[in-house]
């Protein structure tokens, strides 16, 4: 290792970095998979694509980060989970493509390097990235005092997918009649922080993050940083035996944002409000901040997570092989769009 006391004077540790690389090395080699031509801590990550299992690639991107949630890191002192929402932010829309999670980087700028903390965050960012199948290939951490406070950080990565030119997800096949099936979420996963921090004052009220909701069966704080959930694999396993129209990822935006995104022109998504299995959390949302129903809709995903569009016949087979899983809706002909009654 080596010492540059001017740039510690200035706020920044070199020492300190090369202590949280060796921290999450052990974390970060769990996620290699056959693929992997590098090791950490090179100037780039090296990755094989598998020509043989898809020989005609198409590459699939996707950026995200954690947003405001990590605010609730930060007054819970609990950062072993938000790197899982990196990820999952991420892979979810890659699969939307119908594409198979390839390799992960992700990017933690702080105001300062605390060698441990950032380990749980990558630690959380390992496990993500075992969940959706996919290799943690490389990352940047970066000291940065006085852009940021002290004891706050940023989070954000990106995935790379692939997928065979003739498994792409084609929303052209959608047609009136098909099915919408709804996957569970595990709660608010990482969109619309800002207003729950509002509603419950959370800034200024640390101590109700602490206090145990009889309708949650856990303390606020303890639901509202529930990870998001990963759906590559329950995806993938689908795709090999039924067609996958589409897949909508419920994030910011919520229904009324995120459903279209997946429908062709000339298609429209119609659910019925009651047909929505709806968490606990929303409800509590809901009424602590007196939100109109509209407005919950078109912010959090309300308890479902990911929409699959899919002929009846294959809607059955998503719902026996998917646990929690079922019917949300159905497509109409009409102005592209979804409408809730």
């Amino acid at each position: 290792m080596t010492q540059n006391e001017s740039y510690r004077a200035s706020g920044v540790d070199i020492n300190a970095g090369y202590k949280a690389v060796e921290l999450m090395k052990t974390h970060v080699t769990k996620t290699f998979t056959s693929g992997v031509r590098s090791d950490i801590g090179g100037f780039g990550g090296l990755f094989e694509l598998d020509m043989k299992k898809t020989p005609n690639p198409l590459l699939a991107c996707g950026t995200d980060g954690v947003g405001t949630k990590l605010k609730l890191a930060f007054l819970m002192d609990k950062h072993d989970t938000v790197g899982i929402d990196c990820v999952a932010m991420c892979v979810n829309d890659v699969i939307c493509c119908g594409a198979e999670p390839q390799l992960f980087l992700d990017y933690i700028a702080l105001g300062k390097l605390e060698p441990e903390k950032v380990a749980s965050i990558v630690k959380g960012v390992a496990a993500g990235c075992l969940e959706a199948g996919c290799a943690l290939i490389g990352g940047e951490t970066a000291e940065m005092p006085g852009f940021y406070p002290v004891d706050e950080y940023d989070l954000a990565g990106f995935a790379v997918g692939v997928v065979d030119k003739s498994k792409v997800f084609d929303n052209s096949t959608i047609v009136e009649g098909d099915l919408l099936v709804a996957l569970p979420s595990s709660g608010v996963h990482s969109n619309g922080f800002s207003l729950v921090r509002k509603i419950f004052n959370l800034d200024a009220e640390v101590s109700s993050l602490y206090r145990f909701e009889p309708s949650l069966g856990c303390t606020l704080g303890e639901a509202l940083l529930e990870p998001t959930k990963i759906y590559v694999r329950p995806l993938l396993e689908l795709a090999k035996s039924v067609t996958l129209k589409a897949a909508a990822h419920i994030t910011g935006g919520g229904f009324y944002e995120n459903i279209p995104r997946c429908l062709p022109p000339g298609k429209m998504a119609r659910i019925i409000y009651d047909d929505v299995r709806v968490l606990p959390i929303f409800s509590l949302i809901q009424q602590e901040g007196a939100i109109p129903l509209h407005d919950m809709y078109n912010t959090f995903n309300m308890g479902v997570g990911m929409v699959l569009v899919l002929d009846p016949e294959a809607a059955k087979v998503a719902l026996s092989s998917i646990e929690g899983s079922y019917i949300l809706g159905t497509i109409l002909d009409g102005e592209q769009g979804v409408i809730l009654v």
